[in-house]
């Protein structure tokens, strides 16, 4: 999977899952920006494992992370589900 169909495929999620608006769902978008607090974060964390098919640790997911960088470390994982 290339990194920009893992980017859209985290984007989606945010915004069908997580009732983030699509305009404001992009590569450089920061969680923290997009109004996701810790739980928000933990709920992510698992729809993610289970999306993408790979195991995440509470470390792996931060409100500093950009939708990006989550498209990155999921990929980095060998999320490909």
């Amino acid at each position: 999977m290339t990194a920009t169909a893992t980017t859209h495929r985290v984007s989606a999620l945010l915004s069908e899952r997580f009732g983030v608006p699509a305009q404001e769902v992009h590569a450089d978008a920061r969680l923290k920006d997009l109004d996701l607090d810790s739980l928000a974060l933990v709920e992510f964390a698992l729809v993610a494992e289970e999306e993408f098919g790979v195991r995440l640790t509470e470390d792996d997911v931060t409100t500093d992370d950009t939708v990006a960088d989550l498209a990155r470390m999921l990929q980095g994982k060998g999320g490909d589900a």
